[in-house]
């Protein structure tokens, strides 16, 4: 293959050089150059006929502008062969010689051009045919621009476009013309101009491209066109007024639901946007009419629509609003039409709106509506510390129903459980789990559920009872851990945790005396719980209840062991287990003495014996009031096992030596208190297990009652349990374990105050009764640490200055 490099000249028919370029060609085969050859020979014998018949009008129409120069003066060719051979594919030298005399342009060659392009413009600007073509119009520009005309040209076409818009701007100036036809009109003559000016720039694109581009201080043909648009006709004050106000009332007209012309609106607007006078003509009168028509509309929507239905529709507008933004509207409004938009519809009622539906949407638990609401009022300024505020104060007014009620004593710890986690799942799903709402979710309950001092504290303690208690089937150890959380949350708000402490020790003490537990890993759990909340002093007594049970389990083991070596066997059918309490961890019981049959006292007395024996120094007191036994009993349906108290046992065992008794000779054989007789009486004749029948039948027990055995007694159970009925816990029980705990909190103030004291040694009043309140666990009233404090001093702990009596010295 052969590679060479060849220089060309294209000269114009007259002989003025026009371009010279340099191009890289490859040798080709001799096949290849005899191809070439053949087709180029062809194609010349089939262009040559045509050429000699082309008319001599057209032939001058191809020829380029500078025809009429004489070409005498052009460059001398000649082409020599560099082998002399003259063979195709030989090499070729080209020389090029000068001008001998400079050329000079056609006499009136920039008039005769400009009428040419003059022309072109005007039949632009008319929708004419343009009789010349576009590259011969192009060709002109280009030459006129290479001769230094272009600055005359960028003039003559910009005095030719001013006054082509010029003239189009009558038809706006004509009254009575209907608004959206006078939009049209101006949609079309804006379209039209921008036709317009794109084709008489692609025909001045030479000019635009250098003379525009040298001169900074010179519009492109496009700006240019623009300029004189927006001078001449957008700016006109009536033109302008007409245009503007015919856009806002299409658009006032969509939002009152009427269809209008999107496309139309999005032409104009686009229009004032690329006039660059979007801002100044329309966006301000806009956002003001956007103002007016949402304030009038939110003061009306909001005296006729309920608060579900007026957030539908703000959020509605807004979606509305955001829909034009992306039609039509452009971007720049974006960020004031949402603000007045919210503003006018949110801002303006936050305060309304909360007030007449906000309570609403929490009691019926509208879920939807709430996300919408915490969303609307999330886009204005401080609209959720509203809605937070709010939220807190219908949380304590609803709360302070449930806690102060003493009609919903027994259902009051539910109905806490159910409404925190009812708020819980508001806060989480429709307050995006804003910790500022849990923070006051929080406040709120521990506002509210110490509005009724020691109650709250008592029933918490009752309901951990209730589903600690054997018997308890509702849920499984899972869902009872859930639950015992949940309790935990609410333990946390009470201020009066002593009084919890006192109700749950009583209870406790039950469950584990009883054998009434549902759970030791339950019980356990909680109480793991109550000390990581309040510390090991809060639980010592409590662990120290679960050791004793675990201590007496060890010294039943032994005794068992011990009575199997004695020679007790008339004792042997007895099967006794007896749980050692440590009293000052233990609930304090009131001391009943009761009669008892001589094997029981014959079997407590070897007991005491033996545990003497190995705990020398201590003393046992027994507790009749939490016994309880089996018996075994002979109906004539067959034996049963009866699973009763020691009560119970006592009154059915006088029964094996006589059928029929009076209440009185069963009050002098076993000198039981006649309250507590009377409901264990009822417990067995008037219960559902009546293992005596009473005489005369009824439900209350009279002192001139009769009892005798019921032999005729079914069960289908073998082993029943006949519960013993509690004497309901609103009178004595419950106040002395509200005197434990008043005594208790003595007892703490008084060791608060030797302690602040003997730290301090020398302390004012008021500085006391605040560093009192900073180390009280439980709620306390300034008038009752003044007590405490005379007592104190009155006992000589400390005493008053003699200079200030408002100032106390410690007494070493």
């Amino acid at each position: 293959r052969q590679l060479c490099v060849v220089t060309s000249a294209t000269v114009t028919t007259n002989g003025l050089t026009t371009a010279l370029r340099r191009k890289k060609t490859h040798g080709r085969t001799q096949r290849q150059q005899a191809r070439a050859t053949t087709a180029a020979a062809a194609a010349a014998a089939t262009t040559r006929p045509k050429k000699h018949t082309m008319s001599q009008n057209e032939n001058d129409r191809k020829r380029a502008n500078f025809s009429a120069l004489s070409n005498t003066n052009g460059a001398i060719l000649k082409m020599s062969s560099v082998t002399g051979s003259g063979k195709p594919g030989d090499i070729k030298k080209l020389v090029i010689k000068n001008f001998k005399t400079k050329p000079t342009l056609p006499e009136n060659y920039q008039e005769k051009t400009w009428e040419k392009l003059r022309d072109a413009v005007l039949a632009i600007h008319s929708s004419k045919r343009i009789e010349y073509s576009l590259e011969e119009l192009y060709q002109a520009v280009e030459n006129m621009c290479s001769h230094k005309m272009d600055s005359q040209l960028y003039v003559s076409l910009t005095s030719l476009t001013e006054q082509h818009v010029k003239s189009n701007i009558t038809p706006f100036l004509a009254e009575a013309v209907d608004k959206l036809v006078y939009l049209k009109m101006m949609n079309d003559c804006w379209q039209s101009h921008c036709q317009q000016m794109i084709m008489i720039r692609s025909i001045f694109l030479y000019l635009d491209r250098t003379y525009v581009l040298q001169n900074p201080t010179v519009h492109s043909i496009w700006d240019m066109g623009l300029e004189l648009f927006r001078d001449h006709i957008a700016q006109n004050a009536l033109v302008q007024t007409r245009t503007v106000d015919g856009i806002l009332l299409l658009i006032e007209k969509e939002r009152h639901g009427e269809s209008v012309d999107r496309t139309l609106l999005k032409s104009l607007l686009r229009m004032l946007s690329d006039l660059q006078i979007y801002r100044e003509a329309f966006e301000q009168k806009f956002l003001v009419a956007t103002k007016h028509l949402y304030q009038s509309e939110g003061q009306v929507k909001m005296e006729e629509l309920d608060v579900p239905d007026y957030l539908q529709h703000v959020d509605k507008r807004l979606q509305e609003e955001n829909e034009r933004l992306l039609h039509y509207l452009d971007s720049c409004t974006k960020h004031q039409l949402i603000v007045t938009v919210e503003r006018q519809l949110i801002n303006e009622h936050i305060t309304g709106i909360l007030q007449k539906g906000l309570d609403q949407l929490l009691e019926e638990n509208r879920l939807a509506d709430l996300t919408l609401l915490y969303q609307l009022f999330s886009r204005v300024k401080n609209g959720t510390t509203e809605l937070c505020s709010h939220f807190n104060a219908y949380i304590k007014k609803k709360g302070r129903t449930i806690v102060i009620d003493p009609e919903k004593d027994k259902s009051m710890v539910q109905d806490l459980l159910d409404y925190k986690d009812k708020l819980d799942h508001i806060v989480n799903t429709c307050f995006e789990r804003n910790e500022k709402y849990g923070n006051s979710l929080r406040e709120a309950f521990e506002y509210f559920i110490n509005q009724r001092s020691n109650k709250p504290a008592e029933l918490i303690a009752k309901y951990v009872d209730m589903k600690l208690r054997a018997g308890n089937k509702e849920a499984t150890e899972e869902e009872l851990e859930q639950i015992l959380d949940k309790i935990m949350v609410l333990f946390r708000f009470i201020h009066g945790k002593d009084v919890f402490e006192a109700f749950y020790k009583k209870d406790l003490a039950k469950r584990l005396l009883v054998g009434k537990s549902a759970s030791v890993d339950a019980e356990k759990s909680m109480l793991s719980k109550l000390k990581q909340e309040c510390g090991g002093g809060f639980t010592s007594k409590l662990e120290g209840m679960f050791k004793d049970m675990e201590l007496s389990r060890d010294i039943n083991i032994a005794f068992k062991q011990n009575m199997q070596n004695a020679e007790h066997k008339d004792l042997q059918n007895i099967d006794l287990t007896v749980n050692i309490l440590t009293m000052g961890f233990w609930p304090t019981y009131p001391v009943m003495e009761v009669t008892l049959p001589a094997e029981l006292l014959q079997y407590q007395a070897i007991f005491n014996k033996f545990y003497l024996a190995k705990h020398s120094g201590r003393k046992l007191q027994w507790q009749p009031t939490l016994g309880h036994c089996v018996l075994k009993a002979q109906f004539d349906a067959g034996p049963k096992d009866l699973q009763v108290s020691l009560f119970q046992a006592l009154v059915l065992l006088l029964f094996n030596y006589n059928p029929n008794i009076s209440f009185e000779e069963i009050c002098a054989a076993i000198n039981i208190e006649t309250g507590e007789l009377k409901r264990t009486l009822q417990s067995l004749a008037c219960g559902k297990a009546r293992v005596l029948t009473k005489i005369p039948k009824g439900r209350e027990v009279e002192n001139t009652d009769k009892f005798q055995f019921n032999n005729e007694f079914t069960n289908k159970l073998f082993r029943i349990k006949i519960n013993q009925i509690q004497m309901k816990e609103t009178t004595e029980e419950q106040k002395a374990t509200e005197e434990r705990v008043y005594q208790d909190r003595q007892y703490q103030i008084d060791a608060a105050i030797v302690r602040i004291m003997k730290m301090r040694k020398t302390l004012s009043h008021n500085l006391l009764i605040m560093e009192l309140y900073k180390q009280l666990t439980f709620p306390v009233k300034p008038a009752d640490l003044k007590k405490r404090i005379e007592s104190l001093i009155d006992r000589d702990y400390m005493e008053r200055d003699k200079d200030n009596q408002n100032q106390y010295n410690y007494v070493a």
